[in-house]
């Protein structure tokens, strides 16, 4: 999403593939109007044993076929791709009609979907400097996060004129991630008196997970947001967030003080846990277990109290690449 509109900018025609039932379809075709979209077939990447991974295999062959007729008849100069399951095929049939795959890395410790794909593939970009310990060294390069440069222009006044909030009284951003946090959504909602008390909350809660049952003064739901998003970072003073790359990023370039919450082991293969960890190490960050979600106001109190310290660490994070050092270096690393 960041790419695209750069792309776009220079006369580039641009296609994307993805799921069928993905959350990403409705966001590509509602933002970049002139981006094709193809759905494939695709299977979920396993680590472990199940009936359903022979069910996959064949998902996944059938999306390396799918991708190969949507890549011959397009023929790209380039694939870009930012990993999960659907974009193995893509890769594989890229490979197969030697056309140069740049793959991104967006978290610390490589995903599966990119330990297969970077076989395949020309280069692999990623966002932090501790991945380059995981992958051949000849086949990467580290560039740090890519930042939408819309996050960076959000207006105040549309934010509160989004939530109807007071100016004089700190907000809390609260996020679950793409697909929300029942556990995340729950604990502030038995908090909210409380957290009221000194904050007011914008809270998205993910689709489907609304709870139109509350109507408390200073607190607004939102299922999922697009062109708010910047208008109401604009007016957060702190976010309570899972711990997902690309979110922890743009909270960094920011300058949003942060209390993560990863996903755990027994959800995920334990990347966001690696993510929270680092951003707590550089002093970007405060973290909370899952399992000790219950003192999430408390955690909230103690990154108000210091935020200022917050802001002043990530004050001197690097600087990133920009869309379009980003699009130069991918023609570059495929000329």
């Amino acid at each position: 999403m960041a790419l695209i509109p750069e792309a776009e900018a220079r006369n580039f025609d641009s296609i994307y593939i993805g799921s069928k039932k993905g959350i990403e379809k409705e966001m590509i075709t509602s933002q970049f109007p002139n981006t094709r979209y193809y759905a494939i077939s695709s299977g979920k990447l396993r680590r472990y044993l199940s009936v359903e991974n022979a069910k996959d295999l064949v998902r996944v062959q059938k999306g390396v076929l799918d991708a190969l007729k949507i890549l011959r008849r397009e023929k790209p100069d380039v694939v870009f791709s930012k990993g999960g399951f659907v974009t193995v095929p893509v890769v594989i049939a890229a490979k197969i009609l030697n056309i140069k795959t740049i793959i991104h890395e967006s978290d610390v410790t490589p995903g599966l979907a990119n330990k297969i794909a970077l076989k395949f593939a020309t280069k692999l970009y990623t966002t932090f400097k501790e991945t380059l310990n995981y992958v051949p060294a000849a086949k990467a390069d580290y560039i740090g996060s890519i930042i939408r440069p819309d996050l960076l222009t959000g207006e105040e006044a549309k934010g509160y004129n989004l939530t109807g909030f007071d100016r004089e009284r700190k907000v809390i951003l609260v996020m679950g991630g793409s697909l929300g946090s029942k556990i995340i959504n729950a604990v502030i909602r038995k908090n909210l008196k409380k957290l009221l008390l000194n904050y007011q909350i914008i809270h998205i809660t993910g689709k489907g997970l609304l709870d139109p049952s509350i109507s408390e003064t200073g607190y607004k739901q939102f299922e999922f947001v697009k062109e708010e998003l910047p208008h109401l970072y604009a007016i957060t003073d702190l976010i309570v967030s899972r711990a997902g790359a690309n979110a922890i990023f743009e909270f960094l370039a920011l300058k949003k003080p942060m209390l993560l919450v990863p996903l755990g082991l027994d959800q995920s293969r334990g990347d966001q846990i690696d993510n929270a960890k680092l951003f707590k190490e550089t002093g970007y960050a405060d973290v909370l277990e899952e399992s000790l979600i219950e003192a999430l106001p408390e955690k909230i109190e103690a990154l108000d109290s210091s935020q200022s310290e917050y802001i002043t660490a990530m004050s001197r994070a690097g600087v990133s690449y920009t869309s379009a050092t980003l699009l130069d270096k991918l023609l570059k690393d495929i000329s």
